[in-house]
């Protein structure tokens, strides 16, 4: 039999002549162990190697130095100033209205990728150019690959269906003299994403994506106006950006939203099963997990791991799977250690 519990004492009124303190939220928290973003942002560095952030830089209502998350100018330079002084990107750019996704977080899903490869390799992770790795829609911003390359200095391949973001990707690897590092490929074909694209005796160590969320343009455009009310962020004397840190159509919606693209990569994952060790793709709605689940079960996946990722407030994940049997997994290592 329990004892019986003592009550509590009621709770005390606030003094309302105290002003109530601003609880400030806990920043970039949770993020992967070996991401170089930990703890807060040292802006007097940051303007130090990109003098331009300077103008940029707000007094948010904690009392912190910040930026405006709803200026698109303000993130990318902020984005150019975080690749500079963390990840020696001396020249970063990418056209108006094209997407600018926060760097921490793009960093912990190549950290995690890593740990994958890890898991294969004795609890070592694989370094240098033996390690290939292929994102699938990269983007104008090209951010996987000169993360990627500059932590691990892993090779990578970058596809694209829009010329315009392949044009800017280049120039931005051309620019820091990355291209032995990291190539490009147009799909010419927009409704694959794996078939037709990769080339005879290629092989990928890792696959990685950050996929289109939504299923149509406006659903994207009411996804954003949501975020900005929730920042509390709707000033009606403020022009805000239409979209959260820009974004093409293809960047941002495909028919069939998320789920529909991550399940149609894994059944054309199936044609590949020999060329990739380990398959990925971020998924941004835990509520597409049962249809992607559904979807690796069909393909005759054999091994498939979800993993999950924490930035602030931000909750993410990323689903990975491999069709190699855990001896061809240790057979497949041996080509790191082969060409290191």
């Amino acid at each position: 039999m329990n004892a019986p519990r003592t009550p509590r004492p009621a709770r005390k009124k606030p003094d309302s002549a105290i002003p109530a303190k601003v609880v400030e939220p806990r920043e970039k928290a949770s993020l992967h162990p070996r991401n170089r973003h930990q703890g807060r942002y040292d802006f007097p560095a940051l303007i130090k190697t990109t003098p331009e952030l300077a103008k940029f830089v707000i007094i948010n209502p904690y009392g912190k130095e910040s930026i405006d998350f709803a200026s698109p100018d303000a993130v990318r330079v902020f984005n150019r100033a975080l690749l500079k002084s963390f990840y020696g990107i001396a020249h970063w750019d990418i056209p108006a209205d094209y997407l600018c996704p926060p760097v921490p977080g793009r960093a912990d899903y190549v950290h995690f990728l890593a740990d994958l490869l890890a898991s294969v390799n004795d609890g070592e992770i694989p370094r240098g150019a033996p390690v290939k790795v292929l994102d699938i829609g990269m983007g104008a911003n090209c951010v996987y690959p000169l993360i990627g390359y500059s932590d691990y200095r892993w090779h990578f391949l970058g596809s694209e269906i829009d010329p315009t973001a392949v044009a800017a990707a280049k120039a931005i690897v051309q620019s820091n003299g990355l291209n032995k590092a990291i190539q490009l490929r147009q799909q010419s074909n927009p409704k694959h994403i794996l078939l037709g694209l990769l080339e005879p005796g290629e092989r990928f160590d890792l696959t990685m994506c950050n996929p289109p969320f939504h299923a149509s343009m406006d659903e994207a455009t009411k996804g954003s106006e949501r975020k900005w009310r929730a920042l509390g962020r709707a000033d009606p004397k403020r022009k805000l950006p239409v979209l959260n840190f820009g974004g093409q159509s293809a960047e941002l919606w495909c028919e069939g939203g998320e789920a529909r693209f991550v399940t149609q990569l894994i059944a054309e994952s199936a044609h590949f099963q020999h060329k990739v060790l380990w398959f990925s793709t971020l998924v941004s709605k835990a509520s597409n997990l049962p249809a992607i689940q559904t979807a690796l079960k069909k393909a005759g996946v054999l091994e498939s791991q979800v993993v999950e990722m924490s930035q602030g407030q931000k909750q993410s994940r990323f689903v990975a799977w491999t069709f190699q049997t855990k001896s061809e997994q240790q057979v497949w290592r041996e080509r790191w250690a082969r060409k290191s």
